[in-house]
């Protein structure tokens, strides 16, 4: 005859070692993801500095507002939906500056303030601002290693 274990109440529970989804304990839900991103884009459209960037790289803005619900879903809410690769895009962009990602960080702060509740407001922010710092940092060393390249074949 085959025992069967049951659960004792000192087993770890399933999700164990997993982090819990930091936007779930902020209120934020897909709803309010949704509703953030397209106030943001819709800003950045119109902004004069960001706009011309955005309009010249973005012909499917559905298809944009679409994918960066999903980034944020995957950023807050551990959903794992996004599966893109933003340093190599971002890295391509000509001309990109901490003007660009201050004036974009100014304008996400404004709106996520404007949309979310405080403690949402705040996650998306802070996780704004860790990303932004990110991307700046992976755009300088792709460029500093274009510039080696190019460099070494000049020789």
């Amino acid at each position: 005859m085959s025992e069967t274990r049951r659960s004792a109440p000192d087993d770890p529970p399933a999700s164990r070692g997993r982090v819990p989804a930091p936007g779930i304990d902020a209120g934020i839900t897909e709803d309010v993801i949704h509703t953030l991103v397209h106030a943001f884009y819709a800003k950045v459209r119109d902004d004069a500095l960001l706009g011309p960037i955005f309009a010249s790289h973005v012909a499917d803005w559905p298809s944009h507002l679409a994918k960066m619900c999903t980034f944020w879903s995957s950023v807050t809410l551990m959903t794992g939906l996004y599966k893109g690769r933003p340093m190599p895009v971002h890295a391509r962009l000509p001309g990109l500056s901490r003007e660009h990602f201050a004036r974009w960080l100014e304008l996400f702060r404004q709106t996520a303030a404007e949309v979310c509740e405080p403690a949402a407001a705040n996650l998306f922010i802070d996780r704004a601002e860790r990303i932004a710092q990110s991307l700046q940092i992976g755009i300088a060393l792709h460029r500093q290693a274009l510039q080696h390249i190019a460099q070494e074949q000049a020789r």
